[in-house]
């Protein structure tokens, strides 16, 4: 019996021993599958940084402060009611949540409006790539029809000086100016203020070396991610925004998004071409950056697709001619809600603006 014992011990110690081996060989296998999904990702992407600025695009308080008044900021515009924030809006991720936004004198312009958070770390801004940085486009935005509204630069600036509340602050801002209240500096301080705008998420914490930042399901879809090869477009640090490609690769992109004709486009909206007007531009479109696209519907320049699930779909069929899974579906977007950050709290305070004198 002692020796039918020691046979026993000896079967169920080896067992042990063997299961314990397993199970250590799958732990160990799994920490380098975690090991070489990061090192690719770290590859492909880079965590945002702790702002935007630049040595030509210094950031100071004083930029940032009078930016962030002036974002808000409805006086400047022709009809009293139109503002950065206006298409901007903190309740929304930094759009309007809407297809096409509504702008000066109810005019509604020709594309969807995308978040403004990071935006500022993107190649270009617009989907057609036609302002070379986020200083630009608030300068332009004061004479566009569809923004402020306004003539000329004469008359914005002109509007501005008119508000004496805002004349300190430029002066605190561009120090040692004769005349510092300027449509120039109107862009150079709201850009300042959207330097600043960077949306930190969970995928940065992955990207730093936390592990755990990520579910098991969003490391699955992160994988499809970079294997389907939609990460050859959307990567980087906004995970997009860093090149043009043509929207609607395999077909013609409004068969499976259904979007309308344009009458400012005199059609279909065609991209760069619309700017350009070079047929080699035609449908080709600046790579929207992912960064908070769970939170910022609806979908495409034209805001024509109103669920993630269905904008995922699209991009597998129309640019990589893939027919997407449920399941495939599923854990890209889980690993897209990972690019979800917060709300800059000097976002979603809205600032006291200078008080200026009533006219009739």
């Amino acid at each position: 019996m002692r020796i039918k014992a020691r046979i026993w011990l000896c079967a169920c110690t080896s067992f042990l021993t063997m299961a314990m081996l397993s199970i250590v060989a799958s732990v160990v296998a799994a920490d380098d599958a975690d090991q070489s999904l990061l090192e690719r990702a770290r590859a492909m992407f880079k965590p945002l940084p702790e702002n935007a600025g630049t040595p030509e695009r210094p950031l100071t308080p004083e930029r940032v402060a009078l930016g962030r008044a002036l974002f808000f900021e409805t006086r400047v515009s022709t009809d009293g009611k139109q503002s950065c924030a206006n298409c901007h809006q903190p309740s929304f991720y930094g759009t309007d949540a809407l297809p096409r936004s509504v702008g000066n004198q109810g005019k509604v312009l020709p594309r969807n409006v995308p978040t403004v958070f990071n935006t500022a770390l993107q190649l270009a801004q617009h989907y057609g790539g036609n302002r070379v940085d986020v200083e630009e486009q608030a300068v332009k935005a004061l004479v566009s029809p569809f923004a402020y509204g306004n003539a000329d630069y004469a008359a914005a600036e002109a509007r501005l000086r008119a508000l004496p509340g805002y004349r300190a602050m430029f002066e605190k801002a561009f120090p040692g100016q004769s005349e510092p209240v300027t449509a120039e500096n109107w862009g150079k301080a709201i850009g300042a203020y959207e330097r600043v705008l960077l949306t930190p998420a969970p995928f940065d914490r992955y990207l730093k070396g936390d592990a755990d930042a990520l579910s098991g399901q969003a490391k699955h879809g992160l994988e499809k991610f970079m294997s389907f090869g939609c990460a050859g477009c959307h990567n980087g640090v906004t995970v997009g925004g860093q090149m043009y490609q043509k929207f609607g690769v395999t077909q013609d992109y409004w068969v499976l998004t259904g979007s309308k004709e344009i009458d400012l486009f005199k059609g279909r909206d065609k991209g760069r071409f619309q700017d350009t007007k070079n047929e080699a531009d035609a449908f080709i479109f600046k790579v929207q950056q992912l960064r908070n696209v769970a939170v910022t519907p609806p979908y495409f320049h034209d805001g024509s697709v109103a669920e993630l699930s269905d904008a995922v779909r699209i991009m597998g069929k129309l640019q990589l001619g893939r027919d997407l899974s449920t399941s495939d579906v599923s854990d890209i977007i889980a690993f897209l809600q990972s690019l979800t950050g917060e709300v800059p709290q000097q976002f979603s305070e809205v600032p006291n603006l200078p008080a200026a004198p009533y006219r009739n």
